[in-house]
């Protein structure tokens, strides 16, 4: 190599290094830009097919707003005047006998997801698709302890749908969209509102007389005012992964605390709801207690989480498990136990007569135990004997109810029978309109006997969306009988 060549190398060798140090410098990004980054826009951006940027949601609109549905309940007057005033803020009236909500399609097929209390008692509903159609629905199940309901129209269309996600999959920050029709007298269906999921396992909230008992809830800050009941809430994959149904609000519409219910809950009730109307659920048998910062510390647990065993019945599935009095529950079938609430939750949802992995704490140690949870209806109503306390009470359709024992009998001069005491009336319900008098004792409803308070409630649980009347068979304190036909 000459020289010349050398310097001539050098020098580009030199210009290499000058360059390279004048991007290091400059902190030049040559990445490419993603369409996102392009924009001065908070929300994430997307490019469509034509090219425009849009934000990811117009996609998942477009995808999912056909299925959602427009829902219009009639009652008459009587029925509308004993609603609860939580359930009245979900129910705008239109006229004195209707209501509005809303509900979408998950099957192809007709059937309709909603909140119950958008349904309960209505003597027609009618659905509304967005094509303009309107058809009357058959209420095909109902559960007012999640306050869940599933309806059926034959279309002459065909219809969208919308899958059920994974609710169980969600993560607090994930985006969410609303879809409904709030404030539905003013027409303003299919409205859309986004936002982020809050927080996830929220329980323990009251709404009024007509709570639902199993709750599990997604908190959203997505705008859900009155109407959006029963419409979906979906992720960006276009899935359902809730079912819109409350708020919390000093001033009864939103202010960024909304609530649905996850689409897991509903996709555990479904198939019961299609094959019976009703849910059977599944039951344990523990008698369960909340969890102390000091017993987490005493057995080793990272966090104040779980639920204590307070006492097994005897020959439960718990029992049969080994579980017992002192234990901690930390799992339950891959799932962490956060609280009561929660744990009331994934049993009653948990398949019936299918083995399930229970993980607990005992003396500071973990260990796994294999469970079988069975239908609670068919084990109290077997087992009703332990379930009987003669210091229970119970209200049910306007009256005071006891379990009939050998001291009531005494007190009212009656022999001794298997039945259900009757101990006040209130003026102006159900058993009051029907002529029923207290100090009867019920031996039967509905053709079924009843011998305690536990076989009331389990036969009542079933009847909750019933329409026609109830009879029962009284026996007065004389011997004598009577029939007396009640409404729900």
């Amino acid at each position: 190599m000459g020289k010349s060549t050398r310097i001539v190398s050098f020098i580009l060798l030199g210009l290499f290094f000058t360059f390279l140090g004048f991007i290091i410098a400059s902190n030049l990004d040559f990445t490419p830009k993603s369409s996102a980054q392009m924009s001065s826009d908070p929300y994430p951006v997307t490019v469509d097919a034509s090219g425009k940027h849009c934000s990811p949601f117009v996609g998942v609109v477009e995808k999912v707003t056909n299925a959602v549905v427009h829902i219009s309940a009639e009652y008459d007057v009587q029925s509308r005047a004993r609603d609860d005033a939580f359930w009245q803020f979900f129910r705008i009236p239109h006229e004195p006998s209707k209501s509005f909500g809303s509900g979408f399609f998950f099957r192809e097929d007709g059937y309709i997801l909603t909140n119950n209390h958008v349904v309960n008692g209505a003597q027609h509903v009618y659905v509304r698709t967005s094509s303009g159609y309107q058809y009357e629905a058959k209420i095909i199940g109902a559960d007012p302890q999640t306050d869940l309901a599933v309806l059926k129209v034959d279309t002459e269309e065909d219809i969208d749908f919308i899958p059920f996600g994974n609710s169980n999959d969600i993560r607090v920050g994930d985006w969410a969209i609303a879809i409904g029709n709030p404030f539905p007298e003013q027409g303003l269906d299919r409205s859309v509102t986004v936002g982020v999921i809050s927080a996830k396992g929220r329980s323990n909230l009251r709404f009024g007389e007509g709570t639902p008992r199993f709750q599990d809830y997604i908190q959203t800050d997505a705008s859900i005012n009155p109407g959006n009941s029963g419409g979906p809430l979906v992720g960006l994959d276009g899935k359902a992964i809730g079912v819109n149904a409350a708020i919390s609000s000093p001033t009864g519409a939103s202010v960024g605390i909304s609530f649905a219910i996850p689409i897991n809950l509903a996709r555990s009730i479904v198939p019961d709801l299609i094959a019976t109307g009703k849910v059977s659920r599944a039951w344990l048998g523990v008698y369960l207690t909340e969890i102390t910062e000091a017993e987490a510390r005493m057995q080793g647990l990272p966090a104040v989480k779980g639920v204590g065993i307070e006492s097994v019945f005897d020959g439960s599935p718990a029992a049969e498990a080994g579980i017992t009095h002192g234990d901690i529950l930390v799992d339950f079938n891959g799932q962490e136990i956060l609280d009561i609430d929660n744990f009331s939750v994934l049993v009653a949802t948990a398949p019936k007569n299918q083995e399930v992995q229970i993980g607990l704490m005992r003396r500071g140690k973990y260990m796994a135990v294999n469970a079988i949870p069975v239908d609670r209806n068919q084990y109290q109503l077997a087992h009703s004997e332990q379930f009987s306390n003669p210091n229970d009470r119970l209200s049910w359709l306007g009256m005071d109810l006891l379990n009939f024992n050998a001291d009531i009998a005494r007190q009212i001069g009656s022999e001794f029978f298997p039945g259900i005491y009757i101990n006040r009336i209130s003026r102006g319900s159900q058993a009051y309109l029907a002529g029923i008098l207290p100090g009867s004792v019920i031996t039967q409803i509905d053709n079924n006997e009843i011998k305690n308070l536990v076989e009331l409630q389990a036969i009542a649980e079933q009847m909750q969306n019933r329409q026609k009347a109830i009879p029962l068979l009284l026996v007065d304190p004389r011997g004598q009988i009577e029939y007396k036909a009640i409404k729900p």
